[in-house]
C-alpha cells in the first residue's frame, strides 16, 4: 500500500481513534465544481468522460486542490460493470442512465469475462496514473456498485424508479434473480482485484438501493452478495479496508456489520449515533453522515450537526470517518465545503 497504512483515513479504518476524524466526501469529484463542468464539456458523453483515464485523472485530482480531504476516490460509475457486459448503458440529460431491461440472467452471460475485464481496463490505467500523481502514502479508494443496487438498474433498466419489478422478481423467480446476483458478484470481485493490483488503498461498495426492503429479502439481496464479494477478495489475497455502504438499511444495519465482513460501514442520513453506538459493536468503524442538504444550507447550523456527529461517535470511543449521508448534490456551494473542512480541521481530542 506504499505507505497509505499510515495516513488517517486507512489507520481510521482499522480501528484507530485519531486526534480528529478524518474526511473525504462522497461524489467530491462532481458539478458542485465549476471546474469539473468545464472538464467534462471535453468529452463526447458521460461514458467517453470515464473511459478516458486524462479526464477521469483530472476529475479524482480536482478537489484536492481545494480542500484539504484525507483521501481520494477514483472517478468513476457503479454502472461501468454494466456497460462492458453489453447492456446498452447510455446517460440521457436530465434523466440519468438508461439500459436495456433486464429480462433473464443468462442476458448477462453475452460477454466474455476477458472482453469486460478489457472494457473496464480504462479504470484500471486511472487507478495507475492516480497512484503516480497523488503524494506517496495518501490514500486511494476504489469502488463498485454491490450486486443488489446494480441489479436493480439491469432490471429496471433505469433509476429513480420504485424497484418493484427486482423486488417482483426476488418472490416470484428467486432463483432466477440468485443467478443475476452471482453474476454480477462475480464481475465486480473481479473488477475489484483489478482495482487493487493497479494501486486502490481501499474499497467501497455502494448499495444505493438497500432501502425498503424486509428482513427476509434483506439477508438474502444484500448480506449474502456483499459477503461473497468481501469473502472471495479476502481469499485471493486483498487485504485493504473494504467500506460497505447499504443506504437505508435501518435496523438491518447490525446484521449487515455481523454477517458481510466488511471493514467498516457507511452511514446514510437518516442513520442515529446513538442507535449506532448501541447496535454496533465496540470500536467498529463508520463512515458518515451528514446530511448533503444541510451541507447545501451551510451556516451554523451545518457546523452544529457536523459537531453532533464527531462528538457523538467521540463519546463512544467510535472511529469516525466523516463524510455525507449521500452524495453532495450539485447545487452545493463550493464555499459551504470550505467551511465544513476547516472547522474539522480545529478538532482535536
Amino acid at each position: 500500500m506504499a505507505g497509505a497504512e499510515t495516513s488517517l483515513f486507512i489507520r481510521t479504518l482499522k480501528g484507530e481513534c485519531t486526534n480528529r476524524p478524518p474526511v473525504w466526501l462522497m461524489r467530491q469529484a462532481g458539478r458542485y465544481l465549476p471546474e469539473y463542468r468545464e472538464l467534462r464539456t471535453r468529452a463526447k458523453g458521460f461514458l467517453d468522460f470515464c473511459y478516458t483515464p486524462s479526464l477521469s485523472v483530472e476529475a479524482t485530482l480536482q478537489p484536492l486542490r481545494r480542500y484539504p480531504f484525507d483521501a481520494a476516490i477514483l472517478f468513476a460509475d457503479i454502472l461501468l460493470i454494466l456497460d462492458a457486459m453489453d447492456r446498452g448503458l447510455r446517460f440521457e440529460t436530465g434523466e440519468g442512465p438508461v439500459l436495456e431491461p433486464l429480462e433473464k440472467a443468462s442476458q448477462l452471460d453475452k460477454v466474455s469475462r476477458a472482453k469486460i475485464a478489457d472494457r473496464l481496463s480504462p479504470v484500471m490505467e486511472t487507478v495507475s496514473r492516480l497512484k503516480q500523481k497523488l503524494e506517496p502514502g495518501f490514500p486511494l479508494i476504489g469502488f463498485a456498485g454491490s450486486p443488489w443496487t446494480v441489479a436493480v438498474y439491469a432490471i429496471e433498466g433505469k433509476g429513480g424508479t420504485d424497484k418493484s419489478r427486482p423486488k417482483l422478481w426476488a418472490y416470484t423467480k428467486p432463483e432466477e434473480l440468485r443467478v443475476v446476483l452471482d453474476i454480477i458478484a462475480d464481475v465486480t470481485i473481479e473488477y475489484l482485484k483489478a482495482q487493487i493490483a493497479a494501486g486502490a488503498d481501499a474499497l467501497m461498495l455502494f448499495d444505493s438501493w438497500a432501502e425498503n426492503l424486509p428482513d427476509n429479502l434483506f439477508e438474502w439481496l444484500v448480506i449474502e452478495p456483499t459477503k461473497k464479494i468481501v469473502d472471495e477478495l479476502r481469499a485471493s489475497g486483498v487485504d485493504v479496508p473494504i467500506i460497505g455502504f447499504p443506504r437505508g438499511a435501518g435496523a438491518m444495519l447490525p446484521v449487515y456489520v455481523e454477517k458481510t465482513g466488511v471493514t467498516a460501514v457507511g452511514l446514510d442520513t437518516g442513520q442515529v449515533p446513538a442507535f449506532v453506538n448501541s447496535a454496533l459493536p465496540t470500536g467498529f468503524p463508520v463512515q458518515g453522515h451528514l446530511d448533503p442538504l444541510s451541507l447545501r444550507a451551510g451556516g451554523q447550523q451545518m457546523l452544529d450537526r457536523t459537531d453532533e456527529i464527531i462528538k457523538a461517535y467521540q463519546a463512544n470511543n467510535r472511529p469516525l470517518v466523516f463524510n455525507l449521508g449521500h452524495g453532495i448534490t450539485p447545487q452545493v456551494p463550493p464555499e459551504h465545503v470550505e467551511q465544513l473542512m476547516a472547522h474539522i480541521q480545529t478538532y482535536d481530542r
